[in-house]
């Protein structure tokens, strides 16, 4: 499982955002599932059947100015998974990528999170953030962590061996594109 993330909300725009910080981004949002997918593969090709799932975001599809880097990192995340699943699904390999809205964790709602820093560049408090983030979902709320684990154990477990190249949504329906 590729499960690492990190984001910085870049709230002075896209010129603002440095070469070093796009590697920042990249290296972190993409290409160390890149090296650990490449680092597992001839392990995993050597079992009956196997599964690879990598958590990306639903920012993969739903741009947004201020996490630019982190965006295009999670949508060449999601390419990348879909590329290894067609090279690799006929030798046994599953590749699925679980895309989540915001998840109660310190990501969203830490000290320095995002809730957080979105606050202190603007008016209102953190709280107020999270708030208004939630009311976006259709269902009002942040996902919980234990939600997004459960789609995961689903994806690797025996009862998803026909489900390859998939990215799984789970934002309580935050996007409303199809």
């Amino acid at each position: 499982m590729n499960n690492v993330g990190a984001v910085r909300p870049r709230l002075d725009g896209f010129l603002a955002i440095t070469d070093a910080e796009w590697d920042w981004a990249l290296t972190i949002n993409f290409l160390t599932a890149v090296r650990t997918t490449r680092a597992a593969l001839p392990h995993l090709l050597e079992r009956p059947a196997s599964a690879i799932v990598t958590v990306a975001s639903v920012n993969a599809v739903l741009p947004d100015p201020t996490v630019i880097d982190y965006s295009a990192a999670k949508a060449a995340l999601v390419n990348f998974s879909k590329s290894v699943s067609k090279e690799f699904g006929a030798r046994g390999v599953r590749a699925n990528t679980v895309s989540p809205g915001p998840v109660e964790t310190a990501l969203w709602l830490g000290d320095h999170g995002v809730a957080e820093t979105v606050a202190k560049a603007g008016q209102g408090n953190a709280a107020d953030v999270a708030k208004q983030q939630a009311a976006a979902a259709a269902t009002g709320r942040f996902t919980r962590p234990e939600e997004v684990a459960d789609v995961v154990v689903l994806l690797a477990g025996d009862r998803a061996t026909n489900i390859t190249g998939t990215d799984i949504t789970i934002d309580g329906g935050l996007i409303d594109t199809l």
